[in-house]
């Protein structure tokens, strides 16, 4: 019987070039290109938009409050109406895209700002550590930072809750 002399065959490198790549996290793909399923995932639920901001009408700038709207359920640090919200707070931001690209105010730990500015989620984040609680425990989220409610507060009384935190990137804790 003749001998089998077949060597293995090893893949050319214009075949490993054009192999699939591995499938990336549907984060990477761009804002545009996501279904309304993973765009409301993509939510980290921080609470650090529901909070209330104040303009300074001299100069434009915006400045964070410990105030929360009246629709924010502390323990979760997420709306307690999300479908209803629009009738019952008008000036709720509906975050799409395109508002998203002209909305200043959006804290540096904003996913979808991240996602935007092509930067990686944070460890933290759900879609990374697999877990919605480590935004808490990581120290991002309101939780046990938010004052009071909206309504709770005159208007005059707003200014004596300007906060710094929520326009900063917490430093790094364990989780």
């Amino acid at each position: 019987m003749p001998q089998n002399d077949t060597k293995p065959v090893r893949k050319s490198a214009m075949a490993a070039k054009t192999a699939p790549a591995a499938t990336k996290p549907f984060w990477k793909k761009g804002l545009d290109a996501l279904s309304r399923a993973e765009w409301e995932s993509l939510c980290d639920g921080c609470g650090r938009c529901c909070l209330v901001k104040l303009e300074d009408e001299d100069t434009g700038k915006i400045h964070f409050t410990d105030v929360v709207c009246r629709l924010f359920e502390e323990k979760s640090c997420r709306c307690s109406d999300y479908p209803g919200r629009k009738a019952k707070v008008p000036d709720c931001i509906k975050l799409t895209p395109t508002r998203l690209r002209e909305i200043k105010w959006l804290p540096p730990t904003c996913a979808y700002r991240l996602v935007d500015e092509g930067k990686d989620l944070y460890p933290w984040h759900h879609l990374i550590s697999g877990s919605r609680e480590t935004v808490h425990t990581a120290g991002v989220s309101v939780r046990g930072r938010a004052g009071p409610s909206e309504d709770d507060l005159s208007d005059d009384d707003l200014l004596d809750h300007i906060v710094r935190w929520p326009g900063k990137v917490p430093p790094p804790r364990k989780f």
